[in-house]
């Protein structure tokens, strides 16, 4: 089997996501990395949803996550009946889906397709797990396939040796867009808002950039404005977590103010994803609201008197108004024009 994670960073192999192993789920922890290489190891699919809870694995390592859970979660059944086994792998189903509820629509379409599979294995008579470890892994080829198309079309946007701005970690599209920009030789200099509070821009989008041979720099939250200013930035691009079929997206908590200033600022934003056909538009967004006190402390150190209080909403909304445009596997579209995405029946990507 070919494997379309060649080539890209450490961050992006896919063992290095998350990984099904007989008995266990092995996933790194991006919440230390790059400072620690430290794999949180899962013996039951519970523990994969609460690691997926607590930030364990971010962006898109919980669909990995998720679908290697679903093979644990058949390992722990293997030796009931049928029957048992459906109704825990079910139950497991629903559990990993919604360890997080901003996203549990994509990953619901992950574990729903996981069911399937085991079904298909029970009637058959087969290792259910091994049918869904081999599921996933089929599942990650695809996506990295689809995200490299779509990082084609946005390399395709960078002027030569330009200064692209980033919020958060996109996952695979980090790698994909880098891939296509060392394929075209264009030097791109990638700077990278840190997002607070866990850093992924800082750990993880400028660890994947570095690794993979790009200038590379790091600014807090707090500079946009400066950065835009001064550091010739030519285009701002992000992930989204969520894309609704009228042009809304959801993504990490600040993305909405950085597309504000890109908006003052005359830098293109555009967002890259594929739409998601059950969220019509921003009402159907539901936004997670995490623990305050993950925002008054910094790798583990806290910087406030115990008196004050935190606020942590995990993302916000930007409206289709402030993105240029959003580039999906079928090229660039135009938010206001991205409900023609669904007029023709969409490749599977989850």
């Amino acid at each position: 089997m070919e494997r379309k994670d060649t080539g890209l960073a450490f961050l992006l192999q896919y063992e290095n996501v998350a990984w099904y192993e007989t008995g266990r789920v092995r996933i790194l922890d991006r919440r230390v990395y790059p400072e620690k290489i430290i794999y949180a190891e899962c013996s039951s699919w519970q523990e994969v949803r609460q690691a997926i809870a607590d930030m364990v694995t971010q962006s898109a390592g919980p669909y990995t996550a998720a679908a290697m859970g679903m093979a644990l979660a058949a390992y722990q059944v293997r030796n009931e009946a049928a029957g048992k086994q459906r109704r825990f792998l079910e139950e497991a189903a629903y559990g990993l889906a919604h360890a997080r509820p901003t996203t549990a629509n994509r990953m619901g379409l992950i574990t729903a397709g996981c069911l399937a599979v085991a079904e298909r294995a029970l009637e058959a008579g087969q290792d259910a797990a091994a049918a869904l470890f081999n599921a996933a892994v089929d599942s990650l080829n695809r996506r990295y396939s689809i995200m490299e198309k779509v990082g084609n079309y946005l390399a395709g946007l960078f002027p030569q040796g330009g200064g692209i701005l980033t919020q958060c970690f996109g996952e695979t599209i980090v790698g994909m867009m880098l891939k296509a920009a060392r394929a075209r030789s264009n030097p791109v200099r990638i700077i990278c808002a840190e997002t607070r509070p866990f850093l992924q821009g800082a750990r993880l989008t400028a660890s994947c950039a570095a690794d993979m041979g790009f200038d590379t720099t790091v600014i807090t939250d707090n500079m946009v404005a400066y950065a835009m200013q001064h550091e010739h930035i030519d285009l701002f691009t992000s992930a989204a977590d969520t894309i609704t079929r009228d042009g809304h997206i959801a993504n990490k908590i600040g993305t909405f103010q950085i597309a504000l200033l890109a908006d003052r600022f005359g830098i293109p934003y555009y967002v890259t994803g594929i739409p998601d056909a059950d969220k019509k538009n921003a009402a159907d967004i539901s936004i997670e609201q995490r623990n305050p006190e993950e925002t008054l402390s910094c790798h583990g150190v806290r910087h406030t008197l115990p008196a004050v209080k935190g606020l942590y909403p995990a993302f916000d909304i930007t409206p289709p108004e402030l993105i240029k445009g959003i580039i999906t596997d079928r090229g660039i579209y135009r938010p206001q024009e991205l409900g023609t995405y669904f007029d023709t029946p969409q490749d599977r990507f989850y």
